[in-house]
């Protein structure tokens, strides 16, 4: 099997999870993030803004700015193929759909955050392997955005069981996760160079 075959496959069965089961998967997923270690410590972390079926963030943005910490999410350069970091104060007034429909800071809202500053990133993805390797959407962009953040930053990958596979292709530029956590598991995948 291929990267795009698997990634084809993986998306199938991620779109044929009904509106509740998806609600109900992220929120064990979601009760889990939070009582990690991690992020209690965290005071900056970022957050993308799910679209089609991924695991749904919503609570865990909700959740973040009320506990008192930075709340950064996701801006798409698409010129320049890369992701830029924005705080939000306002959820969810400060956004609009932008690129591909996903949820982004309006322009007057956008307040960009130095990476180094980001304690934790939430990672979306199509696949993982219990190695923390990542099988993205094929455009690069968190490939790239990981690679600029300092040792310090921890990288959690929010993800299905059903996303979870044997082998998912890895390339050298491929930056894996630090932890995955699914509605049955969190699994420390790699450890965190401090």
């Amino acid at each position: 099997m291929s990267k795009n075959i698997l990634r084809k496959a993986v998306l199938q069965e991620r779109k044929a999870l009904s509106r509740a089961e998806v609600t109900g998967k992220s929120n064990l997923i979601v009760n889990k993030v939070l009582t990690m270690e991690e992020y209690l410590q965290a005071a900056t972390v970022m957050v993308y803004l799910d679209f089609r079926n991924e695991v749904q963030t919503g609570t865990l943005v909700s959740h973040s700015m009320k506990a008192g910490k930075r709340v950064v999410v996701p801006v798409t350069e698409v010129k320049e193929r890369k992701l830029i970091p924005s705080l939000i104060v306002d959820y969810p007034g400060d956004l609009q759909p932008g690129n591909w429909g996903i949820l982004e800071p309006k322009p007057q809202c956008l307040r960009p955050v130095e990476p180094g500053d980001i304690d934790i990133i939430f990672v979306p993805g199509v696949a993982f392997d219990v190695n923390g390797n990542r099988l993205g959407y094929g455009g690069g962009y968190y490939d790239r955005f990981l690679a600029r953040l300092s040792s310090h930053s921890v990288f959690i990958a929010l993800a299905f069981e059903l996303q979870v596979r044997r082998y998912v292709y890895p390339a050298a530029h491929d930056i894996p996760v630090h932890y995955l956590v699914t509605e049955k598991r969190l699994l420390r995948t790699m450890p965190r160079v401090k």
